[in-house]
């Protein structure tokens, strides 16, 4: 049986012996809250990759194309405040196996009476949503196992489940050009119920659960600005990460003509970059602070989406996109090294909070794009907007960065 950190011996002073990270919490939970969370994302941005395939068979605008990828993004964003509460409420493994069970039926009954509208999109969209809603329940299934030191890896590791974008760039295309992009609702089923019961048999909720409060209490963080900041924070660093996985298929076959498989293979590219670096950047934040490294990200991302907005080759496009993937992702690590320290006994609804705002950032980019595409003929308009809030980003840390680390005490670097 693991030794939470909670349990570990006394130095003779009170305070707990540092230990090693795998030896800090519970393994077998991290392992299921990544399973989950990684096949949860792969879901949640499944119509990104058939959005040419779709908007080809159903004859969307670029708006409406541009809406119906947001929209998962949105409804992910909104539940994911639901979910916060419910880990607090039931407990995340439960609240997990409710939101899993729930999108496996959506996907099951979207693939037998199959989806032939825009109007339908939308709807598949909202399911889709409590797939993305998951970050607010593995982040705290598997961050109440660890000690204030190993927060940022274990946030990080959790968090890297965001690598299923990957999947869904990678092979989604590819199936609907065999099988039918309806089928791929279908298949998408089956990966998804190997790892529910994956979930089930090796997830655990930690012991230290705190009690549960009365509904408006788990609001409470809202009267303090750092609840604030931080929303802000994530919704610029996630927003862009989850945004631009959604919608890039459809700007790199807009833009440079390429075909959904390939372009799927070069949003792949892009994700993966995003993706791989999220526990590198919960791991720089254990060591330089996060708000040190929210400071370079936000920098590198501003530079690098508005050198997107005047890419005029594929090859360009691609570099800069990796640059910006690479910084949001550090970033993404980054912020839930700081939200643990600073709102530990809330880390539940906090995470919802946080992911709400990180969703809604998703939610403006995607949306965003389409209708500066469908209005100026070009997608530049939205990059660049996007850029301005990174530089936002990153003045509004650097106003904050002194009152956090002259009043927070959580024994980490911030």
């Amino acid at each position: 049986m693991a030794t939470a950190y909670w349990d570990r011996p006394s130095d003779g002073e009170g305070e707990a012996s540092p230990t090693s990270f795998w030896k800090a919490g519970h393994t077998p939970t991290l392992i299921a809250a990544f399973l989950y969370f990684d096949l949860a994302f792969m879901v949640w941005v499944l119509l990104g990759p058939l959005a040419p395939s779709i908007a080809s068979a159903l004859a969307l605008t670029p708006a409406e194309k541009g809406l119906m990828v947001a929209t998962p993004t949105l409804m992910g964003a909104l539940l994911r405040v639901v979910n916060g509460l419910l880990v607090d409420r039931i407990g995340p493994k439960r609240s997990g196996a409710i939101s899993q069970i729930i999108v496996i039926a959506g996907l099951f009954t979207a693939w037998m009476m199959g989806v032939n509208s825009f109007g339908g999109t939308l709807a598949l969209g909202v399911i889709l949503g409590f797939a993305g809603a998951s970050f607010a329940i593995a982040l705290p299934l598997a961050s109440r196992w660890y000690p204030p030191e190993h927060q940022g890896k274990a946030m990080g590791l959790a968090g890297m489940g965001n690598s299923g974008t990957v999947l869904a760039s990678l092979f989604a295309p590819g199936l609907a050009k065999l099988f039918g992009w309806n089928a791929v609702l279908g298949l998408a089923c089956i990966p998804l119920s190997i790892v529910f019961v994956v979930y089930m048999v090796m997830a655990k909720d930690a012991p230290n659960a705190p009690p549960p409060k009365r509904l408006a209490d788990y609001f409470h963080p809202l009267k303090t600005a750092d609840a604030w900041w931080l929303m802000a924070f994530y919704a610029v660093t996630f927003g862009g990460f989850v945004g631009l996985a959604a919608s890039l298929p459809i700007y790199f076959t807009d833009q440079f003509g390429l075909s959904p498989v390939t372009a799927g293979y070069c949003t792949a590219a892009c994700v993966f970059a995003g993706s791989l670096v999220r526990p590198m950047g919960g791991a720089l934040a254990d060591r330089i602070g996060g708000v040190r490294a929210l400071m370079i990200v936000y920098l590198v991302a501003a530079l690098a989406l508005s050198a997107v907005a005047y890419a005029s080759t594929l090859a360009a496009a691609l570099c800069f996109f990796v640059a910006a993937m690479l910084a949001l992702g550090v970033g993404n690590g980054a912020v839930f090294q700081l939200v643990p320290q600073r709102f530990q006994e809330e880390i539940g609804v906090m995470t919802g909070l946080v992911g709400m705002a990180g969703g809604i950032g998703g939610f403006y980019l995607a949306s965003s794009l389409g209708i500066a595409k469908q209005m100026t003929g070009s997608f530049a308009a939205g990059f660049l907007i996007f850029a301005a809030l990174a530089v936002l980003a990153f003045l509004g840390i650097a106003m904050v960065r002194g009152r956090w680390r002259a009043t927070w005490s959580s024994g980490a670097r911030i």
